[in-house]
């Protein structure tokens, strides 16, 4: 019979553990409700990983897949260059990390903003209705959005901006989505819009968790509204505002629906970023080579992974306390 090993509690008592298999055993129950989901897991999340292999290899539609090494990623010396010699991988990347950072940092701010203003407001009848309104958007898809401002932004009578803007004027008209000056400022805009309301909620959370009596020092103290603001709600924010930072900081290499939708080939040196490149190396080309796209996506995934361990750092760091 296999003996019982000692474990020290926290609190430093000495406690004798049963074998593993016999621990198992006892709660045999919990692990087979647990099984389907494993096998689930397993099935959807670990088996594809093995598609990684095909980053070393040239593999198309037709013939054989060839092994050729690290030849999608620093080229075979001829006129193959790989990912890392292409101008316009570099430009996808670049453009994904520039995007994403931006757009997470505009649309934190601008949550911080409404929810400041909607903690704020007196009438809890306008607060739920406003509250309502700013939410739905976060809920259309990106299909629908993108034909909202596609429409809006229209260079045609149809486009309710140029028609503002210019008065009817037909040849001032600005194609807004198809211009590389304007293009990423209706990116972050359309983001803004879209985000915003959801983003409120964790903020707003931590609004109504602040002390009152704090408040009320303030008012005694002689305290204006945007001094009880400055000195008040935005410190206890703080720690919520750079949490929220730091862990979509990790997920800045995943953008992709929202720049599909809207962005078009006139406008692909300030908006395609690495998801858009993969798809078009994989599905626009007649004859694509997925071993290439497989390499560049193993490369994103690497990227991910390391802002993954550096936001996990970075958590430590601020809260104490790790995200994985």
């Amino acid at each position: 019979m296999a003996k019982k090993q000692v474990v020290m509690t926290s609190g430093g008592v000495e406690v004798r553990q049963k074998p593993l298999g016999l621990r198992i055993w006892n709660n045999r129950g919990y692990y087979l409700m647990f099984l389907p989901v494993f096998i689930f897991m397993l099935i959807i999340y670990y088996w594809p990983m093995l598609g990684v292999r095909y980053a070393f290899y040239d593999y198309k539609p037709v013939g054989e897949k060839v092994f050729v090494g690290l030849k999608h990623f620093i080229g075979d010396g001829a006129s193959n260059k790989g990912m890392f010699g292409t101008p316009a991988f570099w430009t996808a990347f670049k453009n994904t990390l520039q995007l994403s950072i931006i757009k997470l940092i505009i649309t934190n701010i601008s949550a911080v903003v409404v929810s400041i203003f909607l903690n704020e407001m007196k009438n809890l009848f306008a607060k739920k209705t406003l509250q309502t309104i700013i939410y739905l958007p976060h809920f259309m898809s990106w299909a629908v959005v993108a034909s909202i401002f596609s429409l809006f932004l229209s260079p045609s009578s149809t486009g309710m901006v140029n028609g503002i803007l210019f008065h009817g004027d037909t040849t001032k008209y600005i194609y807004f989505l198809a211009s590389k000056t304007w293009w990423r400022p209706i990116f972050y805009l359309i983001n803004i819009w879209k985000e915003t309301g959801w983003g409120t909620i964790i903020f707003l959370a931590t609004l109504s968790g602040i002390n009152p009596e704090l408040y009320e020092a303030a008012d005694i103290d002689g305290a204006t509204r945007m001094q009880k603001i400055r000195f008040v709600t935005l410190p206890a924010l703080s720690n919520t505002i750079i949490t929220v930072l730091i862990l979509n900081l990790a997920k800045v290499m995943n953008m992709f629906e929202s720049v599909f939708v809207l962005y078009n080939n006139a406008v692909y040196d300030v908006s395609d970023v690495i998801s858009t490149y993969i798809y078009r190396q994989t599905f626009a080309i007649a004859l694509p080579n997925y071993g290439y796209s497989t390499a560049v996506g193993l490369f994103k995934s690497a990227v991910g992974c390391f802002l993954v361990i550096v936001c996990n750092w970075a958590s430590k760091k601020t809260r104490g306390r790790g995200i994985v």
